[in-house]
This record gives C-alpha cells, sequence and structure tokens, in this order.
C-alpha cells in the first residue's frame, strides 16, 4: 500500500468505528487516505477522529468546497488510485447501483477510475434480501469488487452474516487482488463445477454433497489473473463474483456433458471441477411413485463419461480433471489421469478433515502427465486454487519451451 491514494468512503452503520481502524493501518502501510463521510456516518463516528488518523481533511458535503480552484469530488476521483466503501450499508450499495449520486461518496465513485473494493456491513436479513443481492451483482458486472462480511454476533442482536470484516482482512484482500499478476490474460479458461441431479420422478432425484465451492473459487481465480471465463455450473448456492465469467447452469449429467463438449474446441484451459453423475436411473417417472411394502429396486444405467470424450478430442487444450476419492486417492488418480488422456489431474481424499465437500478449505495433490507431484497442503479454497492456476500455467510453458 505503499504511496498508494487510498480514498476511504464511510457510510452510516455502527461498523463505523472500524473504519477508524483501517484509516489507521492503512496510514500505516504507508499509503494516502482522504475519508468521505455520509452524513449518517457522522451520528457514529466524529469526522474530526478520521482527520486525526489520515492526518487530511475529511470530506462530508459536496457542496463544500476546500479549494475554490477545484471541484473536490472530481478531484478526489482523479487522485484516487483505490476507492474502499466501509462500511457499506444497504442504502449506499443501491444508491450506487442505480447511478444515484446525492450525496460526497455517491458523486465521487459515479466520476472515478480507481478500482472500487465494497466492505458490506448490515443486518443478516437485509445482506440476503433480493434487492440487495442485485444490487451487488449490478456493482459486481460494474467491476466492482466485493470483501465478503463475516458471520457472527451482530450488533442488531441476530447471529449470522453480515459483520465488517476486520480491518486488517480488508488490507490483505486488496493487496492481494492488487498484486495478483494477469498471467491468463488473453487465455480462455473452461471450468465445470458442483454436482448434477438425476431425476428419478417429480419430487426425487439422485445428487451427491458437492457445493461447487473449489469450482467457483477455480473460476474467481482465473478471472482475477485476467482469464476470459466461462463456468458451466451444476445447481449450487453459490454466485459468480466477476463480470467475466460466463455462467452456464445445468441440471443433469447429459446437460453438463452437452455444454462442455460444445465449449471445448473453443478454450485453452479447460478444468473439469465438478461432481458429475456416473449413473441415473434407466427409468424415470412423470408422476411421484408411491410408497409400497418392501424393498424398491431402481436400476441405473451409466451417464457419459464427460472426461474421458474431452481426452480423446483434445487438440491445443491443457484438459485438468479432479479425482475425489476416499481410499488410495493417488493410484486411483494416476489411473484417470493415464486413462482419460489427461494433462494433469487434482487429487483429493474427501475423508480427510479440512478437504470433504462443503468445506471453505482444502488438501490436495496436483499431478502432471510427466509424474510431477506437487502437494498443495491444507489452505483455503482460494488459495488452493491459485496453486493450481499456477501449476497449469508452468506446465503450459514447459510444453512449449
Amino acid at each position: 500500500m505503499q504511496n498508494k491514494n487510498v480514498l476511504l468512503g464511510v457510510s452510516g452503520g455502527i461498523a463505523a468505528y472500524k473504519a477508524c481502524a483501517l484509516t489507521s493501518k492503512l496510514t500505516q502501510q504507508g499509503a494516502n487516505v482522504k475519508v468521505m463521510m455520509t452524513k449518517s456516518a457522522t451520528e457514529f463516528v466524529s469526522p474530526l477522529t478520521f482527520q486525526a488518523l489520515s492526518r487530511n481533511p475529511v470530506y462530508t458535503d459536496t457542496f463544500d468546497e476546500k479549494d475554490v480552484e477545484k471541484i473536490a469530488h472530481i478531484d478526489l476521483a482523479d487522485w484516487a488510485d483505490i476507492f474502499i466503501i466501509a462500511p457499506a450499508t444497504a442504502n449506499i450499495i443501491g444508491k450506487i447501483a442505480n447511478g444515484i449520486a446525492d450525496d460526497m461518496i455517491t458523486t465521487t465513485i459515479l466520476a472515478t477510475k480507481a478500482a472500487v473494493y465494497i466492505a458490506p456491513a448490515m443486518n443478516v436479513n437485509m445482506y440476503e434480501h433480493p434487492a440487495v443481492i442485485k444490487n451487488m451483482q449490478t456493482l459486481t458486472d460494474f467491476g466492482y469488487f466485493f470483501i465478503e462480511p463475516g458471520a457472527g454476533y451482530l450488533a442488531c442482536g441476530w447471529i449470522g452474516k453480515g459483520r465488517l470484516e476486520e480491518p486488517s482482512t480488508i488490507i490483505d484482500v486488496i493487496k492481494s487482488h492488487q498484486n495478483s499478476p494477469r498471467l491468463l490474460a488473453g487465455k480462455k479458461v473452461l471450468i465445470s463445477a458442483g454436482p448434477t441431479r438425476e431425476r428419478l420422478d417429480p419430487v426425487r432425484f439422485f445428487t451427491n454433497y458437492s457445493t461447487g465451492k473449489m469450482g467457483y473459487k477455480l473460476a474467481e481465480v482465473a478471472a482475477e489473473m485476467g482469464a476470459e471465463v466461462t463456468l458451466v455450473s451444476g445447481p449450487v448456492n453459490l454466485d459468480v463474483l466477476s463480470s467475466s465469467i460466463k455462467r452456464i447452469d445445468v441440471i443433469t449429467a447429459e446437460d453438463m456433458y452437452e455444454a462442455m463438449t460444445k465449449e471445448f474446441s473453443t478454450h485453452d484451459i479447460v478444468i473439469k471441477a465438478a461432481a458429475v453423475a456416473d449413473y441415473r436411473p434407466k427409468v424415470t417417472y412423470e408422476e411421484k411413485m408411491k410408497k409400497q411394502d418392501g424393498f424398491l429396486q431402481v436400476e441405473m444405467e451409466r451417464t457419459k463419461d464427460i472426461l474421458k470424450t474431452l481426452g480423446e478430442v483434445k487438440t491445443k487444450q491443457f484438459l485438468v480433471g479432479f479425482a475425489a476419492e476416499t481410499q488410495n486417492p493417488k493410484e486411483y488418480g494416476l489411473d484417470k489421469l493415464k486413462r482419460k488422456n489427461l494433462d494433469a489431474i487434482v487429487i483429493n481424499n474427501v475423508a480427510q478433515e479440512g478437504a470433504g465437500f462443503g468445506s471453505d478449505t482444502n488438501i490436495v495433490t496436483y499431478l502432471n502427465k510427466r509424474m510431477d507431484e506437487h502437494e498443495i497442503p491444507k489452505a483455503t479454497k482460494k488459495e488452493v486454487a491459485r496453486e493450481i492456476l499456477r501449476l497449469i500455467l508452468h506446465d503450459m510453458k514447459d510444453e512449449q519451451a
């Protein structure tokens, strides 16, 4: 953050007190910090506090021009390298998403070309309201970057997601994002994620425990690294976090087969992280099956092997598979690598603590076709995704050398 010009917008929520610590930490790390506050924010923290911490004037009124030779909000918009809104209330998120400019922060953010980071803080029910979700997606499409709130005890008494992330974490996320090299610029990356659902009748289906978190983090990091990303997703409760990610939603293994084979030829890197059903009911029913005495037998048939099909037709693509195992993971992973003509495979033991479906962490082994093996110890799925993509790029450079 050394010598970065950071504009900090503080909106009116109880979490405004954390913005004081954020200002202090940014200043300590060498950033030049200027603070803007909404009128509501001044009800929680005095502008004088931010002035003392930043050693710069604090801006609260669009019409208070401190230098008659400059238009303050335009001058600040041009000055900033980084624009942070923390805390970001539902109100200010909604105003920015809809182009409303009625205070110092909203007028300045519409005029800036700086990188914008938004750290929401609000009641959990507000954070999950469809209007707020829609507005955040709009801002994501604009290219703004969200720093997700933490979960815990909220000032309103509720327990859930909505607590402003800690100042040190906000800074770490911004630094990581700012310093992330765009090593995949010009590359097209195809990723599959999540489970599939194989229908039995109108109310029942077969599926698995995959949540799609690993595949979505791969897509997110690939986009941050400059790639044009296509994400083929089974049914999950996740949102894409970048406008440069094209999402294709599918339900069944057949749907995923059609989408992956259609997109395959135009991509440079293909990562199949989805947990696709190997079998589906041979017979499906249009009406709900009624409970009967005794056993129920459901005859299953094989679904198409997507990864094997892609391995048979690949030309220039670097093809990566995933092997989620519960026993002898490396043995089964190596067999899959060879049998399906892959360039690399990511192997993990889903029975291992910290590596299972639904976890926010993972522990994997990356194995390429030259039998180079790289252990990636327990880390967040985003960190694991970054390391996987780094290894893929390293292998691609070796092939081209």
